[in-house]
């Protein structure tokens, strides 16, 4: 004490930094456990080996978390051991680390919808819903066992800190002890500031979500090593929207086409109704898995099964993206997100050419229908931006009675609500419907329990229930004048809770039913070529006949010869480009692996036996994320080439 007149202090210092060390490895062993089924680890070792390389992340968490804490512990003070000082610290310990400390109890549930540690984006979502202490709540009712858990641990690191006790010792204001203060300060800061980067390197960039990915075997590992505080931080302020140049325009142009035009068929002007399914996934649709060949297999969509015999189906198609209004805004607009939502970034509020502008222009009636609380998901303010006439939510259909407690009014009754709205329009008209039941909490309304089959896992009984909600429409709709000259839409936003190997491997795990019905069945047909939500918006300008240019970067499905069928995401950190026999993953700036078209759990990384189609496909994953980013960051959604 006489050398180091504050070494107790730092040592107490030391010893509750060590505390959230602690506590940030059982959050993620209960991480792991609780999405085990998720994330293939082979042994125990190998799971140590996830927890080590995740220190390097617990560090700059903990390290951005107790930055004031520690500031405040090493000030070069007088009063530092003082009583009410440390009752001070306390008080901001806890404040700071349980708030971060309670992102990674999110995760515990919420990854198995996503398959991704949650980020700023995901926040972002959450600021669109205006019925949060709803959602809370309801959160809490159905994963009490988080809640106790967090508070149980909360508990228990509250005892052992007390335990860490600075005693109160009375010093002079002397030089020595203010110059080793001001050295021991200097040193610390140095260290934390190392501690934040990852390294003590000027040459490296501070670690972030990517450089989880070094230390594994398979990509859903990348999660385990990372903590969600730490992603929440590094995408805090991040625009991941910048322009790249990677190959010549003239190459975008040739392989990309970004503008699209179409001369297939006499210009029409039929009804378009488009229904984009809350979670209802290619896996819980029977007529979809028919070539599956998935051991035990059961379905729990009867009518669209029925439906599908009449209708136009794609069975290999794929999600542009990994929530609600990513869906939105690929099915609609055919913009994809990727690591981060194009409708959270900065650049939404632009002109967007769209399948709502494209048929406005040619005397089309828009309209969108939600039954959440208005302005839900940021629909309303993203269905603003594309120009919808009419907008419908919870307000418009004015009926408290028909709401489920939650999410918004029950799928069947704003089904047939939907049906009597478009009757009074004036045809042609495009509508829209997202709808909102086959959602957690997992319930179907009470009349209907027992009804539907509760499935393998939690929302097959509520796939049901809007199976049978489209069903009522249906039966309907037949009777409306406007139903012949109409061609209908099927597709989900995303994928959900997972009940078969098939769909756990990594390219398999966000996959989408689409249909095209039309009465008159001109479009009929199983069709098991790559296709994706993106796909949907040209496909239908194709089938009416819209003859004009259009920026797209899908393809027409009932026509396209020029480009490939293919299907682009991200994912496990990466850009995932599937065309041909190969998917391509690709880091951005160039491929970092190639696997069989197969390969869905994409295992077997070909890179080191390149070939010539490989090359081809990485140059095509080249020009489609140039095209991308640049037409989003210069604001030139539209026609503009």
């Amino acid at each position: 004490m006489k050398k180091f007149p504050r070494f107790s202090e730092y040592k107490i210092l030391v010893v509750r930094l060590l505390l959230a060390y602690l506590f940030y490895f059982i959050a993620r062993v209960l991480f792991y456990v609780y999405n085990q089924n998720l994330i293939s680890v082979d042994s125990v070792y190998d799971f140590l080996k996830l927890c080590y390389h995740g220190l390097a992340f617990d560090t700059t968490t903990i390290l951005y978390t107790n930055g004031l804490f520690i500031l405040f512990s090493v000030f070069p003070l007088l009063v530092n051991t003082r009583k009410n000082y440390q009752k001070g610290l306390f008080y901001l310990y806890f404040s700071t680390n349980l708030l971060m400390y309670s992102a990674n109890f999110i995760d515990f549930i919420y990854y198995r919808y996503t398959f991704s540690r949650s980020t700023r984006a995901s926040l972002d979502t959450l600021e669109n819903e205006s019925n949060k202490s709803e959602l809370f709540f309801n959160f809490l009712l159905n994963y009490w066992h988080v809640f106790l858990l967090f508070f149980a641990l909360a508990y228990v690191w509250i005892l052992l800190y007390k335990r860490t006790k600075v005693k109160p010792v009375s010093e002079k204001p002397t030089l020595k002890y203010f110059a080793t203060s001001i050295a021991g300060f200097l040193i610390i800061v140095a260290l934390c500031i190392g501690g934040i980067r990852g390294d003590f390197k000027k040459s490296t960039r501070p670690i972030n979500m990517l450089d989880a990915s070094r230390y594994v075997q398979n990509a859903g590992q990348a999660d385990v090593v990372l903590n969600t505080p730490f992603a929440i931080i590094r995408t805090w302020n991040t625009n991941t929207f910048k322009k790249v140049n990677l190959v010549p325009k003239a190459t975008v142009d040739s392989l990309l086409i970004p503008i699209k035009q179409y001369n297939n068929n006499t210009p029409t002007k039929p009804n378009i109704v488009i229904f984009i399914l809350e979670s209802f996934a290619r896996e819980y649709n029977g007529a979809f898995n028919k070539g599956t060949k998935i051991p035990d297999y059961q379905g729990y969509t009867p009518f669209v099964d029925s439906l599908a015999q009449h209708s136009l189906i794609f069975t290999n198609a794929h999600a542009n993206g990994w929530k609600s209004i990513h869906g939105m805004s690929s099915v609609l607009a055919g913009i994809p997100s990727f690591k981060d939502a194009f409708t959270s970034s900065p650049y939404p509020k632009q002109k967007i050419e769209s399948l709502v502008s494209t048929l406005e222009s040619v005397g089309y009636n828009t309209s969108f229908f939600h039954g959440a609380p208005n302005g839900s998901m940021g629909f309303l303010g993203f269905g603003n931006i594309l120009g919808f006439d009419h907008y419908y939510g919870k307000n418009e259909y004015n009926n408290d009675a028909d709401f489920d407690g939650v999410w918004g009014i029950w799928d069947e009754p704003f089904f047939q609500y939907f049906n009597k709205t478009l009757t009074q329009k004036k045809e042609p008209f495009m509508a829209t419907l997202f709808s909102v039941s086959s959602h957690e909490p997992y319930k179907v309304p009470e009349k209907y329990e027992g009804k539907f089959p509760k499935g393998k896992v939690n929302i097959n009984e509520c796939i049901g229930y809007t199976d049978y909600a489209l069903k009522r429409f249906f039966a309907e709709a037949k009777k409306q004048s406007w139903y012949n000259n109409t061609i209908f839409v099927l597709v989900a936003d995303h994928g959900n809770t997972i009940a078969y190997d098939e769909y756990r491997k990594e390219f398999n795990r966000n996959t989408v039913p689409i249909l095209f019905f039309s009465p008159n069945e001109k479009y009929v047909g199983v069709n098991n070529d790559l296709a994706q939500q993106i796909d949907i918006y040209p496909t239908l300008l194709d089938m009416i006949g819209y003859q004009k240019p259009f920026r797209s970067w899908g393809r027409s499905l009932i026509s396209e010869k020029r480009v490939p069928p293919f299907a682009v995401k991200y994912g496990a950190k990466v850009y995932q480009f599937m065309s041909g026999n190969y998917i391509c993953t690709f880091d951005g700036q160039k491929a970092v692996g190639f696997y069989d078209k197969d390969d869905r759990g994409m295992e077997k990384n070909l890179i080191k036996n390149r070939n010539a189609e490989m090359n081809a496909l990485e140059l095509r994953c080249k020009a489609f994320i140039q095209d991308y980013m640049e037409r989003v960051v210069d604001k030139r959604l539209t026609t503009v080439k």
